[in-house]
């Protein structure tokens, strides 16, 4: 292949790899990155990401102009690819279908990381069977003000109950403030099956630690670290193993051992230190799929919910609306039962303050509303301030809502026109609201 431009060609078993734009900045801020460094660090720890992706189909999350730049998500695989990408074709619960890339190798990693996909987020199945998950994925999401202490102890907690059901559970870090604990399980149930276990599970962790646990889906309801159940749901993906994250310090998932939970913290993994942890113990999840597990306890356990009463809990917002799960609206958006008028004071006051595509651009816009209100400001706690990340059709938004509970009804600024107010699916709601 012959080399153009100021592109770098890899030979890599065998097979050359084009990287395009490798001197390319991808951080910049804390730590000074290339394309060509981010491709690099890929290939030092290639044996675990590999095992975290391997014969799934992946969505490509990104990231072209590097980790300060917005990402977007692209489902169906690049029509110009080597012969030797695979593919395989997924139907999503909209009624699409797409053909998704299945990396197996080393090369493969190196070109998808080429594409700028700093995350790898591959889906629950195997390509030889799309529609029996064979991850259990538990998703352990602080909320604004939760500490990394708080996130641990839920993991120790879900780590206990695995223990219970007979199931083993893989821990890393999100990369973020978050962890994640994966659970290899045998292909026996539908993506309807998982979740439902998923959720069983997480109202069970919050009844065992109620003060930092919660399974609600609304974020106006949350305290505590949030199991989102929800990340077993057909078609949601989550970052595998080793992924990096777009965070200034190139911080990265890092699979774990239970004993380092701990005393290990999020920023102790980046792309400058995960090569040398990788290269003395390896990777800590290897023998994974040597121990997959059934979801028959949990599913029991969620028959013992559903007969005490707690039907379907929420699904994602693109899902039509399933047998058994309560409205799909917000409590503080929800009416009243028929024929008794909404009070005038909703249940949870929320305003929205900011919608914009650029992350940085809505909170510059909540700080100005903050400096607009100093009074209804001081008043709010931590976890009053709700970032949104929203999922659009091929790439995430950022609403910034305010919960003013804390602020006295006199005091309450009124909803106003977000600043910035820019939506990018609100015309595709809008026309979808007027079709018949």
């Amino acid at each position: 292949m012959p080399k153009k431009d100021n592109a770098e060609v890899l030979t890599i078993d065998g097979r050359e790899v084009r990287i395009s734009n490798p001197d390319k900045p991808y951080f910049s801020r804390d730590v000074k990155l290339s394309k060509l460094d981010v491709v690099r660090y890929y290939l030092s720890v290639a044996g675990g990401a590999i095992g975290g992706i391997r014969d799934r189909p992946i969505v490509l999350k990104r990231f072209v102009d590097g980790a300060e730049g917005e990402a977007f998500y692209q489902k169906r695989a690049p029509e110009h690819r080597p012969d030797w990408v695979r593919t395989v074709t997924l139907s999503f619960p909209s009624g699409r279908t797409a053909e998704e890339v299945v990396v197996d190798d080393t090369a493969g990693l190196a070109w998808v990381v080429n594409l700028g996909c700093l995350e790898l987020h591959p889906h629950a199945v195997r390509a030889g069977d799309l529609d029996h998950p064979d991850e259990l994925r538990i998703d352990l999401d602080p909320g604004p003000g939760v500490s990394w202490d708080d996130v641990r102890r839920v993991a120790v907690v879900a780590q206990e109950l695995l223990s219970e059901l007979g199931l083993r559970g893989w821990p890393k870090t999100s990369g973020s403030r978050g962890m994640h604990v994966n659970v290899r399980i045998e292909h026996r149930w539908t993506f309807t099956e998982v979740r439902r276990a998923a959720l069983a599970f997480s109202r069970e962790v919050e009844r065992r630690a109620p003060a930092i646990a919660t399974s609600k889906w609304w974020k106006e309801e949350r305290h505590g670290v949030f199991l989102d159940y929800n990340q077993n749901a057909k078609d949601r993906t989550t970052c595998s193993g080793y992924s990096i994250r777009p965070l200034p310090d190139a911080r990265v998932s890092a699979p774990l051992e239970w004993k380092e939970i701990p005393d290990c913290r999020p920023e102790d993994f980046t792309v400058l230190t995960m090569p040398a942890r990788y290269s003395e113990i390896g990777d800590p999840h290897a023998a994974m799929d040597d121990f997959p597990g059934s979801l028959d306890a949990l599913l029991a356990l969620a028959d013992r919910d559903e007969a005490a009463g707690l039907g379907d809990a929420p699904w994602p917002p693109h899902f039509q609306k399933m047998e058994g799960e309560a409205p799909r609206v917000a409590p503080s958006k929800a009416k009243g039962a028929k024929g008794v008028k909404r009070a005038r004071t909703p249940k949870m006051p929320l305003i929205t303050v900011a919608n914009s595509p650029s992350k940085t651009d809505a909170l510059a816009g909540l700080e100005r509303w903050k400096a607009k209100y100093p009074q209804a400001t001081s008043n709010l706690a931590a976890d009053d301030i709700l970032v949104d990340s929203m999922r659009g059709r091929s790439s995430t938004w950022t609403r910034i809502r305010v919960n003013l509970r804390h602020v006295p009804e006199p005091d309450r600024p009124p909803q106003e026109t977000p600043d910035p107010d820019d939506d990018p699916t609100r015309a595709w709601r809008d026309h979808s609201r007027k079709r018949p």
